[in-house]
């Protein structure tokens, strides 16, 4: 089978100047609508915005329909920094990240005016302090999205889940939502361009997407799960077969990393 020829340089300095001009443009919608609108509102603009961001990196989103209610805990495995505008594109959500994320330029404080909670590694005085701020956010209705991987992958396999990362759906009750993520070239092969795992600089990831003609992102939602009268490990272990079912991922994989915190922010 024939390789497909990456996309020519004109087109990805056209990516990118689209690109720029788009997060120009989320940037003033933050700074300056986001104080005058409600949170609905809020979410369709973080919907929108993400849709195009997408479509300018010519990635198509591949999704069902789900009747999950709002305020639930998303559980996905995590493979890529699209992740989160594939998940946005879906659900908008506020995401939860490593502490790092809040200090990186731009994308520090556009992550911190879109709900995202940031977590302090290896803290369990903050790890406290964050689980109330998701119980806040999950009970006043807004999805939370958890990458309880803790890192990336590159796709082709499920590491072991953070049962830990779970315990704010079992403070309040709220149910959890687990989407199998993966990412496909033009002939339907999972692609290993938009992986951020490894020693993958974010540069390179970059590059790699931008080569890429086109890219399909699956994200598929799995059933509901109640989380009442359910241990966290029963509930890892629940939204990790779903999950790696879906994908069709052996369920032996690697264990979790010792360190909790998603890589991508």
């Amino acid at each position: 089978m024939t390789q497909a020829r990456p996309t020519p340089y004109p087109i990805r300095i056209f990516r990118c100047l689209r690109l720029a001009l788009h997060f120009t443009w989320i940037a003033i919608g933050t700074a300056i609508a986001y104080p005058l609108v409600g949170t609905q509102q809020r979410a369709r603009f973080k919907q929108r915005w993400s849709h195009q961001i997408l479509r300018i990196l010519s990635v198509r989103l591949e999704t069902q329909p789900t009747d999950a209610p709002p305020g639930c805990l998303l559980v996905s495995n995590h493979v890529s920094w699209l992740d989160i505008f594939a998940i946005h594109s879906l659900r908008p959500a506020a995401f939860i990240s490593k502490a790092e994320v809040r200090q990186w330029p731009f994308f520090g404080w556009l992550g911190e005016k879109n709900d995202t909670v940031f977590l302090r590694r290896g803290s369990r005085g903050h790890a406290r302090v964050v689980n109330a701020q998701i119980d806040a956010l999950l009970n006043a209705g807004m999805d939370v999205a958890i990458f309880p991987e803790g890192t990336t992958s590159d796709g082709t396999h499920l590491l072991g889940f953070h049962a830990a990362l779970l315990q704010p759906a079992i403070e309040t009750g709220r149910p959890i939502l687990p989407l199998a993520l993966s990412y496909h070239d033009a002939q339907g092969n999972i692609s290993l361009a938009p992986s951020f795992a490894g020693e993958t600089t974010i540069g390179q990831c970059f590059s790699a997407i931008l080569a890429s003609r086109s890219l399909t992102v699956r994200l598929i939602p799995e059933p509901v799960i109640d989380t009442v009268g359910k241990t966290r490990r029963e509930l890892s272990q629940a939204a990790r077969t779903a999950i790696a079912s879906r994908l069709g991922f052996p369920l032996s994989s690697n264990p979790p990393e010792r360190s909790p915190g998603p890589q991508a922010g």
